[in-house]
């Protein structure tokens, strides 16, 4: 076994810091237990202290009162900021375990005839707790045996002591060997269920986009842009469809593969029109459809559809469409003289719940562009107020 392996529970660096975010999810979440713990002792302490029950007299009451509102402001932090204690990861362990541990430290001086007990339960809890690494645990833990010890050594008797570092070296030693242990065992946990996020990742993303183009498929684009009309919003809007002129004698004339370079091409192009990032696909189960983004899919064969938003008219369509066909038209390789496309255009109102309707409009105005020439643009007279 390497160092840097033993360091992070006996993964490689890569692996363990894959599972960062998991990893301060639920050191944040224990935390929150050991405070919500912690405050709870001190309170039942003060409660003692004041009433004088079991032994626990008054002059404890300052020292679990500074816990007690310590354990206060450490809570208000997890409940209110619980992002920032996910952030600064580090500091909000290190700060949890400082003050658990002092509090041991100090109950062990408070109690100078009797063998440490709190002490050496914090230890352990802390140990099996937090996940960090092994040269933080290492680190924090013998330093804070270290100040225990010397501690004891000050303000006890030596026999009392010396039972303080018995219980201490055994504690520790437990404390280290299950933290690895069981921290290792809760990595391994935390690394496939990172592999099975990945291959869901994975899965959707095949099921979700065309291979070729990298555009959306049809279901997808069509699901896509259901849940986007639900919301019900007035943003302006507009569904394309996207006809290739001629393909079929691309097919026949030049091959499949120039068939399949064209479609390529056209994906390419449409991304680039519409300021869509591949890389974006990666986190499709993330995308915020509650903004005016734009979405391309392909629909098969030589059909593409497109939701376009964030346009104010037809004019603004108009003039956006217009270039992304001259794009096309002035694509140019291996004997293909330009890419032509009829392209038709309907205005999707709030009355447009489903894309149903609003794809029979699109469909009957990309064939009266068919009809009128190809190559052009056609909008349904839905779609014709004042500006058109």
């Amino acid at each position: 076994m390497t160092t840097r392996s033993f360091i992070f529970y006996g993964y490689a660096k890569e692996s363990y810091f894959e599972c960062a975010d998991l990893i301060r999810q639920t050191n944040r979440k224990h935390i929150a237990i050991l405070n919500t713990w912690f405050f709870l002792i001190n309170l039942l302490y003060l409660v003692f202290s004041y009433l004088n029950l079991f032994g626990v007299n008054e002059e404890r009451i300052p020292l679990y009162a500074a816990y007690f509102f310590a354990s206060i402001a450490f809570e208000i932090w997890i409940l209110f900021f619980p992002k920032h204690i996910e952030k600064h990861n580090h500091l909000a362990v290190f700060a949890s375990i400082f003050m658990l541990l002092s509090y041991g430290i100090i109950c062990s001086v408070a109690e100078p005839y009797m063998p440490a007990t709190m002490f050496l339960i914090l230890l352990a809890l802390t140990a099996l707790s937090y996940i960090g690494n092994m040269f933080f645990l290492l680190g924090l833990s013998l330093l804070s045996v270290t100040i225990f010890l010397l501690t004891s050594y000050n303000f006890k008797t030596f026999s009392i002591a010396y039972h303080d570092t018995y219980n201490a070296v055994i504690v520790i030693t437990l404390a280290i060997g299950l933290h690895y242990t069981f921290q290792r065992t809760r990595l391994s946990q935390f690394i496939l269920y990172q592999r099975d996020l990945k291959i869901q990742r994975e899965l959707e993303i095949k099921s979700s986009f065309d291979a070729l183009t990298g555009l959306l498929n049809r279901g997808r684009f069509f699901s896509t842009t259901e849940e986007i009309l639900k919301h019900g919003k007035s943003e302006y809007r507009v569904l394309v469809l996207i006809d290739l002129d001629e393909f079929k004698q691309i097919n026949d004339n030049l091959g499949h593969q120039m068939g399949d370079k064209v479609i390529q091409t056209v994906g390419t192009t449409l991304l680039n029109h519409l300021g869509l990032d591949p890389e974006d696909k990666e986190k499709i189960g993330k995308w915020n459809l509650n903004t005016p983004h734009s979405y391309a899919g392909r629909l098969g064969g030589d059909e593409f559809i497109v939701l376009l938003q964030g346009k104010n008219s037809i004019t603004e369509v108009t003039s956006f469409l217009k270039k992304l066909l001259e794009s096309l038209n002035s694509v140019k390789f291996d004997g293909l003289n330009g890419i032509h496309a009829s392209i038709g255009v309907t205005e999707l109102t709030l009355s447009d719940r489903d894309i149903d309707n609003a794809y029979k409009r699109a469909d009957e105005a990309l064939y009266e562009s068919k009809r009128a020439g190809k190559n052009q643009i056609t909008f349904t007279s839905e779609t014709l107020p004042g500006d058109a």
